[in-house]
């Protein structure tokens, strides 16, 4: 399954979590980085090991925080990797079918967890547009005449 289609990010649902968390956002924020990282390796080492059961688990947590901050396409991916390994843990199959969504896991989070970071940065907002460079003042604003 393809997730390219979806959003990385629905940003009103990120914004409602924002809103909703307060000034507890950045701290959550940071909390959903640690547990993706730690997700996303479990994952990684689950597949290598072949083990569908150890997928479950860790793509289910990745599933609900990612959806927590409108990180649908990384959601998706990890429902789709829960739902996949579960149906091989009944089936005694291995997760060999999911290669293509476990490789491509990593660099989605990457890349969605840059898009949160720059728009919840405290800063983003207030930074400057000609930090670094020198702005011309016109001479009247120093009591001058032209």
């Amino acid at each position: 399954m393809s997730h390219q289609s979806t959003d990385l990010v629905s940003w009103t649902d990120f914004a409602r979590t924002r809103g909703e968390l307060g000034a507890a956002f950045l701290r959550i924020l940071g909390y959903f980085r640690e547990d993706g990282v730690k997700s996303i390796a479990a994952i990684e080492e689950a597949f290598r090991a072949r083990n569908a059961a150890a997928l479950v688990t860790p793509a289910h947590t990745l599933k609900g925080e990612s959806a927590q901050f409108g990180a649908y396409r990384l959601s998706g991916m990890a429902e789709e990797i829960e739902m996949t390994a579960r149906r091989c843990v009944e089936t005694r199959e291995g997760p060999d079918e999911l290669i293509e969504t476990v490789v491509a896991l990593r660099p989605c989070f990457t890349e969605t967890m840059a898009l949160l970071d720059r728009d919840a940065s405290p800063l983003a907002a207030r930074r400057p547009t000609t930090f670094g460079r020198r702005v011309d003042t016109p001479a009247t604003s120093f009591g001058r005449a032209g």
